[in-house]
């Protein structure tokens, strides 16, 4: 079973899912999950989990140590700050990371409606939690998993890119 929620998601994430991409093992590219929570779940856990949902196959062929390699979480937005996931990923100073943000925001085929999806989802008033992690294979690919949480709900973004 995928670990893809089996609710309909909000209008919102189908906006997203449709410039992002569907739930997938794809290993490459980019894809959207929502997933029913319980409350006070731990937010890493559950990311990576679907980090390794995500590459799929490619997790066992090149390793589990190839994957971690490169995870590590680069942003956590602030208790009490006003939302603004395209400014807050612009923002994001990770030197091995910094151009993975500018595709996801600009090299898009709809660069407003993208930064628009993204917003609707990651700055709803409701996002408790937010946190950005650095992913890939520690060679070629790399990566961000972007992981806001609501109540009872959690919205995955990978983006994996050569």
């Amino acid at each position: 079973m995928s670990p893809s929620s089996d609710q309909p998601a909000s209008a919102a994430i189908t906006v997203l899912q449709t410039l992002y991409g569907q739930p997938s093992q794809a290993g490459f590219g980019s894809a959207v999950f929502d997933k029913i929570i319980k409350p006070e779940t731990e937010l890493e856990p559950i990311a990576l989990r679907y980090y390794q949902y995500f590459v799929g196959k490619l997790w066992e062929q090149y390793g589990e140590s190839a994957w971690m390699s490169t995870w590590k979480q680069i942003y956590v937005r602030p208790k009490g700050m006003q939302p603004d996931i395209v400014a807050e990923l612009r923002a994001i100073a990770d030197p091995a990371s910094h151009h993975v943000p500018i595709l996801l925001l600009d090299e898009t085929d709809d660069r407003t409606r993208a930064q628009q999806a993204l917003a609707a989802v990651f700055d709803d008033p409701q996002i408790t939690d937010l946190s950005v992690y650095m992913i890939g294979d520690g060679a070629a690919l790399s990566g961000l998993l972007v992981a806001g949480c609501r109540p009872n709900e959690m919205t995955i973004l990978i983006s994996l890119l050569d």
